[in-house]
């Protein structure tokens, strides 16, 4: 198979990926609905949530391609990159690249959830990475680079877990999703220089070679989500 019918390949694969996660996000949605009429939202559990803001954690490889997608998105009100997951106060970028101090990179986003609500979110970020790789993401190796989600509050963890179940009964990837669904604790932000990379180094090769290909495939996918 040639490089190009390969990268034709993913994008199907990505795209089939995208609607299955749709259905699944529907029929988690209508069975809570259905189980759980009578619960609602605490809004309490997070301050910014008073104004239908909420804040959601995300790890899948390297951050300036989870930051580029997500700052694209309709409803995002910011995007910071940065570690979580670790044990570390205060670490270094190169110390996090030890991968000795238990983060990950991740990226911290707050976002409008009257237009885009969690479940949108997760639609992103199981589509544009591999959660089924075990601290992997392509050529960045480490446990700096797995997979997850530090959920904020019980209802990201349900959404969260209830996708993931979904996925791996549907069997839509070849190998089960290793995905960690974990307690948010703290967040600490990287340097100047790692936030908006993408945006502000886009001629560099990093970003003309990897983070580049995976951004049209994203625009492409999510063309009905981006900010007009």
């Amino acid at each position: 198979m040639s490089y190009f019918d390969s990268f034709n390949f993913i994008i199907l694969m990505k795209s089939i990926i995208y609607v299955l996660l749709i259905l699944i996000s529907n029929a988690c949605h209508n069975a809570k609905t259905q189980n759980n009429a009578s619960t609602q939202f605490t809004k309490n559990t997070n301050q910014n949530m008073q104004n239908n803001l909420d804040t959601a954690t995300f790890g899948g490889g390297c951050y300036w391609c989870l930051e580029a997608f997500f700052q694209r998105l309709d409803g995002i009100v910011k995007v910071e990159s940065g570690f979580s997951g670790g044990q570390t106060a205060h670490p270094t970028y190169k110390e996090v690249c030890t991968g000795t101090t238990g983060h990950a990179e991740v990226i911290q986003v707050v976002f409008d959830s009257t237009k885009i609500p969690f479940s949108e979110l997760l639609k992103v970020f199981f589509t544009m990475h591999d959660p089924t790789t075990l601290n992997q993401q392509g050529n960045d190796i480490g446990t700096q680079y797995r997979s997850v989600i530090f959920y904020h509050h019980d209802e990201q963890k349900n959404a969260a877990n209830s996708i993931i179940n979904a996925l791996n009964t549907a069997k839509v990837y070849h190998q089960p999703i290793v995905t960690e669904v974990t307690l948010f604790s703290t967040f600490y932000k990287a340097a100047s220089y790692h936030q908006n990379y993408y945006n502000e180094n886009s001629n560099e090769s990093y970003c003309r070679f990897v983070i580049q290909p995976k951004l049209e495939k994203f625009e492409k996918i999510f063309k009905d989500y981006l900010k007009k």
